[in-house]
């Protein structure tokens, strides 16, 4: 069962007890936002569908609405079901995932709130390599996947790094201590299949997705 943390007043879960991940998953499905480890670092989520939810993640991250938000999920099987991958982002997600790479691949589901999406027709998508938020996805399926922290700080990395930080407003964290790499995701850009790109560099390097991609556009 969840502890509450008085100070910050959010719900604060263990990611070494399913009953604690599964009650996290509950708290996203009734439209709440939660702090959780990745591979890569702690991100902070909500159900994509949710407008509400989605809103109040850009307010507290102080993010700019232009700026479209990643969804995770926990199976090639279900990101499919919620974007168009086509055979390059197939390819690369066979390779990478899970793993630390975010592919940015055409919608196909209408009904992800047009806040994730900041009104495009692409949106990035990604399966962490996290055992916990593995887990979590199973009880949810989808999830909000940017960065905890203010935007323009540095990512966090550890539990305790959130609890020490600015960041407030949420209403869980998943504790999965230190998370392993401590850097965001690598982004692709696939909405553009005869041009695909590196967007952000981060936990792969761009010189090894390009060599990927001319590889597998040979």
């Amino acid at each position: 069962m969840g502890m509450i943390n008085k100070k910050n007043r959010y719900t604060i879960f263990d990611c070494c007890e399913d009953i604690d991940i599964r009650e996290c998953a509950s708290f996203v499905i009734a439209g709440g936002v939660i702090v959780y480890p990745t591979d890569t670092i702690y991100g902070i989520g909500c159900n994509p569908y949710n407008d509400d939810s989605v809103e109040r993640i850009f307010k507290i991250k102080g993010r700019s609405k232009k700026k479209p938000l990643p969804i995770l999920a926990s199976s090639i099987n279900d990101v499919e079901k919620i974007v168009s991958l086509g055979k390059i982002g197939k390819l690369l997600a066979k390779r990478y995932w899970p793993g630390g790479l975010t592919i940015v691949s055409q919608t196909i589901d209408e009904n992800i709130s047009t806040k994730v999406t900041a009104g495009k027709m692409s949106v990035g998508v990604r399966i962490p390599n996290n055992n916990c938020t593995l887990s979590l996805l199973k009880y949810c399926k989808y999830l909000v996947g940017t960065s905890a922290n203010k935007s323009g700080d540095k990512p966090l990395k550890s539990s305790c790094e959130i609890m020490s930080s600015s960041l407030h407003g949420f209403d869980a964290l998943l504790d999965g201590g230190t998370v392993e790499k401590g850097i965001q995701s690598t982004i692709v850009d696939l909405s553009d299949p005869t041009a695909p790109k590196v967007i952000r560099e981060g936990a792969i390097t761009s010189k090894e997705i390009y060599m990927v991609l001319a590889a597998i556009q040979q």
